[in-house]
């Protein structure tokens, strides 16, 4: 009876680490494969401030939560599901869903690019929620419709470094990937839209030194929306290039990945430096196609018809 409670209690133990180290199995692959989709998550996080600049202090968070309840809803209700049996049955077509992805990147990175530069360069973008509070749901309507974009290229990134996962796996590993990038991606969303309340608060209210700090972050506010906007729009155009680059290979085009991993190679082997300057040929090079591929879409999307009337229809609002 002794032995037998004590087998028992081994084969609990036993099942204890096994659930421990399927616990840790999924917590690193869902890291890994979390990092994968940085590039994707930056431009999330700096798209989102620009829906509630302009509001009152008092609708920020609100707001915020609102589209991160939307956010979770779309990865969750809709984006994973899909991606799980797409993986399941069909698994090639997770990779030309992941370059369509990958070129809408290319797109609105190129897009962003021509307002900046282009004919639109003095053109001052202000928020529909700045306009008056009976567009405060539209305006969420529309930074949920920009997020399921962003989260479904988070999610079928994450996939794509865990496709070789078994069913259960995968669907435990994009769903801790779906809760931590969200609260990510709004908590730091949270902290750069309150950071000129802050700013003023201490500007106003503290010594000399929390006044000085204070003044800082409200100064630097315009400055780091500025940055986050560059930073996302070169985030786009790096990750929406890469994700072309090795879509491309993996179905079988390779002269672009062959090329730019030749590009690789000749500087790898510089003493000291190799590995970092090979990144940053890899990333130059995915970048310049991302602007290639984003330019290209754009010039297609011009000459289709219906677009046209819509931004026609636009121009005379």
């Amino acid at each position: 009876m002794a032995a037998g409670l004590i087998g028992l209690l081994d084969d609990i133990a036993a099942l204890a680490k096994l659930a421990a180290a399927s616990n840790d199995d999924v917590g690193v692959a869902a890291g890994r494969a979390s990092v994968k989709a940085a590039g994707v998550v930056v431009d999330d996080t700096a798209v989102t401030p620009a829906y509630v600049h302009g509001l009152a202090a008092d609708r920020e968070l609100p707001i915020i939560k609102r589209i991160a309840l939307g956010s979770i809803r779309n990865k969750l209700v809709f984006i994973l599901p899909a991606a799980l049996l797409l993986s399941q049955f069909v698994p090639l077509l997770v990779e030309i869903i992941l370059m369509i992805g990958g070129a809408y990147l290319c797109f609105e990175g190129a897009e962003k690019l021509h307002h900046r530069f282009g004919d639109h360069a003095d053109v001052v973008d202000v928020p529909a929620v700045a306009l008056g509070e009976e567009q405060e749901a539209k305006t969420i309507a529309g930074a949920v419709r920009t997020d399921f974009i962003l989260s479904g290229e988070i999610m079928v990134i994450a996939l794509k470094e865990v496709i070789d996962e078994s069913f259960v796996s995968r669907a435990a590993i994009l769903f801790v990937v779906a809760i931590v990038i969200t609260a990510i991606v709004y908590g730091v969303v949270a902290a750069i839209v309150k950071m000129d309340d802050v700013g003023l608060h201490l500007a106003t209210n503290g010594g000399t030194t929390s006044r000085r700090v204070g003044r800082a972050l409200v100064a630097g506010m315009p400055k780091l929306l500025s940055l986050l906007s560059t930073v996302g729009t070169a985030a786009m155009l790096w990750v929406g290039g890469h994700i072309v680059l090795v879509g491309a290979h993996e179905l079988g085009w390779d002269a672009p990945y062959d090329f730019v991993h030749w590009l690789e190679e000749s500087v790898h082997g510089v003493g000291g430096f190799g590995g970092v300057l090979a990144w940053i040929v890899n990333t130059l090079a995915s970048a310049v196609l991302g602007v290639a591929v984003g330019f290209l879409v754009i010039a297609v999307v011009a000459r289709l018809p219906f677009l046209n009337k819509g931004h026609a229809a636009e121009g005379h609002a």
